[in-house]
C-alpha cells in the first residue's frame, strides 16, 4: 500500500503551527515544479494557499480544506495512472 499524500500534506501544515508566532510559509512542488505557497498567519489562524500557476488566492480557517485543495492542486491521482500504466508495461 501507498503511503498517503493527504496525511504528508496535513503533516506540513501542522508544522506550521507549532512556530515561533511568526508567519510560516511553505512551497509544494511535483516534480521540481512548484505549484502552490502556503503560508499560514497564527494570529488569525488561517491559512492562505497561493496557486503559482494561476496566481489565485485561497484563504482557509480549517486544515483538512487546506490540505484537500493542495492536494487537487499537486493531481496525485495523475500520478497513480501513470505509475498503473508502467507497472503494466513492465510485466
Amino acid at each position: 500500500m501507498k503511503q498517503s499524500q493527504l496525511v504528508a500534506i496535513i503533516k506540513r501544515l501542522e508544522a506550521m503551527q507549532t512556530g515561533d508566532g511568526e508567519t510560516q510559509s511553505r512551497r509544494f512542488e511535483k516534480n521540481g515544479d512548484e505549484k502552490g505557497l502556503v503560508t499560514y498567519d497564527p494570529k488569525t489562524e488561517t491559512y492562505e494557499l497561493e496557486e503559482l500557476g494561476t496566481h489565485q488566492t485561497f484563504q482557509f480557517d480549517n486544515i483538512d480544506l487546506a490540505a484537500m485543495e493542495i492536494y487537487d492542486l499537486m493531481d496525485f491521482d495523475e500520478d497513480e495512472d501513470t505509475n498503473d500504466t508502467n507497472d503494466s508495461d513492465q510485466a
